[in-house]
């Protein structure tokens, strides 16, 4: 009979099993699983009864697990012996963890079944450790560039081979001692003051400094200091990486003198801004003045270059860069960093006004051969010291902020701000949603009717994208096309807009109104090499809709660099039946060599000229200047942007008979077009245009 004590014990050990947080596997004779302890289900995922008669290995194993291991297991199951290694193993998810496995048999003359208890330590952060000290260890010793750890009183305590290869010091020689031992003694106490300042104050310093080597040389070196803080705030040890660039500063001291300034407009280069902007910085910590950092790129530069050459791109830099310098403040400090983008350093307080008197300088028309040429520019700016970072940084962030300039379209400025990397993430999230909202089927097209004022007919309708937002509502395409813009959903949305515009003319076809729609292509989607096979397919896919009703609108603004690839593709478009039409015409610098390249059926003007063109004489000229030109051309001319009768009257004056704009309608969800165009052609009836376009629109808007 079993003594009290004989029965506490195995029970106890039982609760020792069960609360231990080590994992326990007992295995029968076989090495099949019999028992796991509840540790091992809750770190590997796998319950008892999915693995109860299953081999470990079976499920254990993964890609990355040591097969010589795993025999070795097997062999010591087999021959009843324990054994202790460590293991790759793989939870339920397929996730790698670590573990240290110790294993010996059991059974005996006790009575005790022949098996095998497997008891296991989860030692993955062990082992991560272990490898990021070796991938540390094998980065020290190969680095190209020399390394110095030091600790609080700045005495080193550890170099690596290059340092020794650079310095001609030993690691013997220097340990105990203060990286000083490298001076050259060419820098100031209040060089050095204000290196040590830095790492007090952000616990990192950049720059180029002159040393000195073993044998007396001297040389130059890219320095960077990071201050590496361990367990507190108190605890932390200094690491300097730098590179030899004595040859390089020697090869450039033979160019230096000719260095600071561009020849083409022979205003300061990148090299002399930095500079400037450092003791800018100084100056203005020591008046208590902000610092505004300016980055300027010319819109769309390269179709200058392309189209009349780059002696004339050239001759527009040096006209651009002589009137920043000559027409902005006298302390504004103008440089040309590379291409066409230039940078601007501005003192005391700026405002918009002053922003926009910048693009302005650049956007007052160029005539180089004859030839008038329209330039606009982004601007991104940064203000120091909101922006508190060093002179690289303060430009680089005007750069980022230039370019979300450019995304709000051209002739645009953007102010940075130190959050303004968001707006980077926000676009990455932006694009997964409107991914999802193709999928989702979750845009719809609106559509505006286009006028002839001559017989105050209907000739057709534009298809604008809308986004039927689940939570947001009816999102216009001006809050969500900047984000599709040069993106990988550019030609999907496209193509989206493609098959459904078709797929309302062919239900407007069915009830017995054969309506023209335009739709609207990007130059990117259309340049694609499938585009006019795709093309043909959806219009295939809906026979019933006549392909010379269909006209792709394509932005006279947008980048059709290569003009030859571009007429090539808009006339395989045009073998297909449709036509094209050149949309906001007027904006881009090359619409000259469009009219005379490409093969186009209509010309749309910009409605940014009609808006204003009653009051503003330059405008109207370029109105003017568009419909004669696209009538010698032989072109139709639509004009946008329509709102009032005293626009429309001019526009028929100047010989531009198509309109279309919030005076006839706005655009319209495609549910209303058949009513509306009912409406209209019963009212249009025996009625001058000058009456309809009075009391046509039903909602009273517009005209």
């Amino acid at each position: 009979m079993n003594t009290p004590d004989q029965i506490i014990v195995p029970h106890r050990l039982a609760l020792v099993a069960e609360v231990t947080r080590n994992m326990i596997l007992i295995l029968g004779e076989d090495g099949a699983v019999e028992w796991v302890n509840p540790a091992f289900e809750a770190h590997s995922g796998y319950r008892l009864e999915a693995i109860k008669g299953r081999m470990p290995s079976e499920f254990l194993a993964g890609p990355c697990t040591d097969q010589d291991s795993l025999t070795k297991i097997r062999r010591h199951l087999f021959c009843n012996t324990e054994f202790e290694m460590d293991l790759l193993q793989y939870n339920a998810q397929g996730q790698p963890y670590w573990v240290h496995t110790y294993g010996t048999p059991v059974g005996g003359p006790d009575g005790t079944a022949p098996g095998f208890v497997l008891i296991q330590s989860d030692i993955s952060d062990r082992k991560n450790g272990e490898r990021g000290l070796r991938i540390a260890a094998s980065v020290f010793d190969r680095s190209h560039d020399a390394i110095i750890i030091s600790d609080q009183k700045n005495r080193i305590v550890d170099v690596n081979p290059s340092f020794t290869r650079i310095t001609g010091y030993a690691r013997e020689e220097v340990l105990g001692l203060a990286p000083s031992i490298l001076s050259s003694g060419r820098h100031s106490l209040a060089f050095y003051r204000t290196m040590w300042q830095s790492i007090e104050e952000t616990d990192h310093w950049r720059g180029e400094i002159w040393n000195r080597r073993k044998n007396g040389e001297e040389f130059a070196e890219l320095l960077s200091i990071s201050r590496v803080h361990l367990d507190s705030p108190a605890n932390y040890y200094h690491v300097a990486t730098f590179s030899d660039i004595t040859a390089l500063k020697n090869h450039a001291k033979e160019l230096d003198r000719a260095a600071n300034y561009d020849p083409l407009t022979g205003l300061p280069n990148r090299q002399w801004i930095e500079e400037r902007l450092r003791a800018a910085k100084l100056t203005a910590d020591r008046n208590n003045n902000p610092l505004f950092v300016c980055y300027l790129d010319i819109d769309g530069f390269k179709l200058i270059n392309d189209q009349l050459g780059t002696d004339v791109g050239d001759e527009a830099l040096r006209i651009i860069g002589e009137r920043l310098n000559n027409r902005l403040e006298e302390d504004a400090v103008i440089a040309r960093i590379g291409g066409d983008e230039f940078v601007l350093l501005l003192e005391g307080e700026q405002s918009e006004a002053d922003y926009r008197r910048i693009l302005s300088v650049v956007s007052d028309p160029i005539t180089l051969q004859d030839t008038p040429i329209m330039v606009t520019a982004s601007l991104g700016i940064t203000r120091y010291p909101e922006d508190n970072t060093d002179a690289e940084g303060l430009i680089r962030h005007a750069d980022h902020a230039m370019y979300s300039a450019k995304e709000k379209g051209r002739n645009q400025y953007q102010v940075f701000d130190p959050g303004q990397h968001a707006w980077q993430r926000e676009r990455r999230f932006q694009l997964i949603e409107i991914a999802q909202a193709i999928e989702n089927d979750e845009f719809e097209l609106h559509f505006q009717p286009q006028l002839r004022m001559a017989d105050s007919e209907i000739i057709g309708f534009e298809a604008l994208i809308r986004w039927h937002h689940p939570e947001k509502g009816l999102i216009a395409p001006g809050l969500f096309l900047p984000a599709v813009e040069h993106s990988h959903l550019e030609s999907a949305l496209g193509q989206w807009v493609i098959n459904h515009a078709l797929a309302k003319m062919q239900q407007w076809q069915e009830a017995g109104q054969e309506i023209p729609v335009c739709i609207n292509i990007s130059a990117a989607h259309m340049m694609d090499p499938a585009f006019v096979d795709v093309l043909s397919d959806c219009l295939l896919a809906h026979p019933s809709v006549n392909p010379s009703q269909v006209t792709l609108e394509v932005l006279e603004s947008t980048a059709l660099e290569d003009t030859k690839s571009a007429a090539n593709m808009l006339a395989r478009c045009r073998k297909l039946g449709v036509q094209v039409a050149l949309d906001d015409f007027g904006t881009g610098f090359s619409s000259m060599t469009y009219l005379r390249s490409l093969p186009v059926d209509m010309i749309k003007i910009d409605q940014s000229f009609i808006r204003n063109m009653l009051s503003d004489a330059n405008d109207r000229a370029i109105v003017e200047g568009i419909i004669f030109m696209a009538q010698r051309f032989r072109h139709r001319v639509l004009a946008e942007g329509v709102e009032t009768l005293e626009h429309a009257m001019a526009l028929k004056k100047m010989g531009c008979d198509l309109i279309q704009g919030y005076g006839i309608a706005r655009p319209m969800p495609a549910a209303d077009v058949l009513s509306w165009l009912e409406n209209w052609q019963s009212h249009a009836r025996h009625k001058s245009i000058i009456h309809e376009l009075r009391s046509a629109n039903g909602q009273g808007e517009g005209i």
